[in-house]
């Protein structure tokens, strides 16, 4: 019998990474931290995640290819939630993401897209 889902959260903040955790956690699934994307390719490398929650600064000229990184270490069929202070999902849907979440979101709005990426 398969455990709980697994979720990889990507996130430099560390209250957020600890919120988003915490209420992962307390959702039932099995969540692991990373602070970066090299980070988080590592980890999804070793545990294979069946989601991969990423804060992504726009900004920054990696962001938008977040997707294709995980695509060239051969985890790019990994379902990808972006979570974002400043995006948009068709930005979000550009970058190879499945779904978008805008910052601040709705806890419950955070569980649904965990809950229907992995089908739960």
């Amino acid at each position: 019998m398969p455990g709980p889902p697994h979720v990889l959260v990507v996130e430099d903040d560390p209250e957020f990474l600890d919120l988003i955790f915490d209420v992962l956690e307390a959702d039932g699934y099995r969540v692991s931290r990373a602070r970066s994307t090299g980070e988080a390719l590592e980890r999804a490398a070793r545990a294979r995640p069946d989601v991969i929650l990423v804060d992504v600064a726009w900004g920054t000229s990696a962001a938008d290819g977040v997707r294709q990184e995980f695509r060239e270490r051969g985890l790019g069929d990994i379902p990808l939630l972006v979570v974002s202070a400043d995006g948009s999902p068709q930005r979000a849907a550009r970058a190879g993401a499945e779904a978008f979440l805008a910052k601040p979101f709705d806890i419950e709005a955070l569980l649904a897209e965990v809950a229907s990426m992995t089908s739960r």
